[in-house]
């Protein structure tokens, strides 16, 4: 009888356990829906602020963001970085075809070479007359005036590359157009800097607007906290429904911020195509991937909480109750 009391006690008393711990997590559960639903009343209660706050982080996340896109196409219009990196060796109009294939066997069995691609005078007259639209004028000419052409993709160094080429006795002229590129690669590089700089002071800013529209928030509330405080609430059950209104000004104003730089990629994507065709290129706008738009929209929202994060955390130390 004893045994049988003091089983049916410990089950009872495992199921108080049990029932408290489901109780503790549904109140966490309630306290963090109570929040989200409040910080979003708040929100819609004051929509002119609401908007005024979403769009001046937007633009500001909007800035750096398109900037960053910018010179992501830019670095695709400069073309393929191994077409860009290829040398172009012109041999001597006294070249045969078959000492120019033998000389392109030659150039591809060096370990410093990905790849050589060997253009016959008469495949260097066609490309000219398609390029150019010069058929009727070339046509006119008596022979080809063309030499045969090498074109080399360097697996190495293509600078000591250019220079060996250049000592072949076949070798008439080595075009490498390593200059245009390193000075590409150089903008583009302080464009990286300035998209990063420019991130920097406006993410700043963006904190400060979300700060600042919280901290106006909580002076509006300064007597129900006071309450709080004095009936012994914890600062994370005070914190939380400003937490959740900065995550809302954050998500917000990423979706935002990614909808303008979709608008401005719709309004520009069709003329910069027209442009591109007429040079012969099938260049197009890109904008951000699926997973780069979520992770902006992601990091916005952090940017807002820990901005509310901030403003709320110095108020509270500021304004606890201290025992005498």
């Amino acid at each position: 009888m004893s045994n049988d009391h003091s089983a049916a006690a410990a089950k009872t008393r495992a199921t108080t356990r049990a029932n408290t711990h489901r109780s503790g997590l549904g109140t966490w559960l309630d306290h963090h829906a109570y929040s989200l639903v409040a910080s979003a009343g708040r929100m819609l209660r004051k929509p002119w602020s609401t908007a005024l706050t979403i769009g001046v982080m937007a633009l500001a996340l909007a800035l750096p963001l398109g900037l960053w896109s910018s010179l992501a196409n830019i670095e695709r219009f400069a073309g393929d970085v191994q077409e860009a990196r290829q040398i172009s060796v012109f041999l001597k109009p006294a070249i045969g075809l078959d000492r120019a294939r033998a000389l392109a066997d030659e150039v591809r069995a060096r370990a410093d070479v990905a790849a050589v691609e060997w253009r016959t005078p008469e495949q260097g007259l066609a490309e000219l007359k398609n390029a150019a639209g010069l058929g009727e004028t070339l046509t006119s000419l008596d022979g080809n005036p063309l030499p045969s052409l090498l074109v080399v993709t360097p697996g190495g160094d293509e600078a000591l590359l250019a220079a060996a080429l250049a000592q072949l006795p076949e070798a008439d002229v080595v075009q490498h157009d390593a200059a245009w590129r390193e000075r590409l690669d150089g903008w583009l590089r302080f464009g990286g800097r300035l998209a990063w700089v420019l991130a920097a002071m406006l993410g700043l800013g963006a904190l400060l607007v979300v700060g600042n529209t919280v901290r106006l928030d909580i002076q509006q509330r300064t007597d129900e906290i006071g309450v709080l405080q004095l009936l012994g609430a914890a600062d994370g059950f005070i914190r939380r429904p400003f937490l959740y209104l900065g995550l809302g000004y954050g998500l917000l104003a990423g979706a935002l911020a990614l909808a303008l730089l979709t608008a401005a990629d719709l309004a520009l994507r069709e003329p910069l195509a027209e442009l591109a065709r007429s040079y012969g290129s099938d260049f197009a706008l890109h904008g951000f991937s699926l997973p780069a738009a979520s992770a902006i929209v992601l990091g916005a929202g952090l940017l807002g909480w820990l901005g509310a994060g901030l403003v709320t955390g110095h108020y509270l130390r500021q304004t606890r109750p201290t025992d005498t």
